[in-house]
């Protein structure tokens, strides 16, 4: 078995433990973690995933996560995460939770916020670029226009293209 997670209803309450590769197969919800990184001068970090990761492989997001283990809480989670990712530690703090219908696999999505002040060391297997941006400019990068499987967020800001999942979070973002 590979990377265990807890199995959610559509409240968002656990009902057993599957493994990650079998939620997304089947369908199933689980939990993702996930957390804004801002800059001390409220600038957001922007990441292209590896051309090897087997989801979203080179596509951009401003989002820095992944998947909430047994028995873990979405603020662990998204912890965990960033010290893994990004060499960064950090106390998140929970700004929303939805049911992200995801374009591999429906799931919970915890999005939280962190001010990083430290320096970025960013693990090549998980992030293959990053850099600052203004809260402008990442909506540029992002666009405006349908986000659908394939077309999701192809900017004008030379980037590419942005991860759907995280394009539906930051209109979210937007609204609060």
């Amino acid at each position: 078995m590979g990377e265990l997670v807890e199995r959610v209803d559509e409240e968002d309450r656990v009902i057993g433990v599957v493994d990650r590769g079998e939620a997304i197969e089947k369908r199933w919800l689980h939990r993702v973690a996930t957390t804004v990184c801002r800059d001390p001068g409220g600038r957001i970090l922007v990441h292209r995933r590896p051309e090897s990761v087997s989801r979203f492989p080179g596509q951009y997001n401003w989002l820095v996560g992944g998947a909430v283990e047994v028995g873990e809480s979405y603020e662990d989670a998204a912890a965990r995460e960033l010290g893994e990712e990004l060499g960064v530690f950090g106390a998140p703090r929970l700004v929303f939770t939805f049911l992200c219908r995801g374009e591999i696999s429906p799931y919970w999505l915890g999005v939280h916020e962190v001010v990083v002040t430290e320096a970025l060391v960013p693990d090549p297997a998980e992030i293959a670029w990053c850099g600052w941006f203004e809260e402008g400019e990442l909506l540029e990068a992002v666009g405006r226009g349908p986000v659908g499987r394939g077309s999701a967020g192809r900017g004008s800001a030379g980037l590419g293209v942005f991860v759907s999942d995280g394009v539906e979070a930051l209109r979210r973002y937007q609204a609060l």
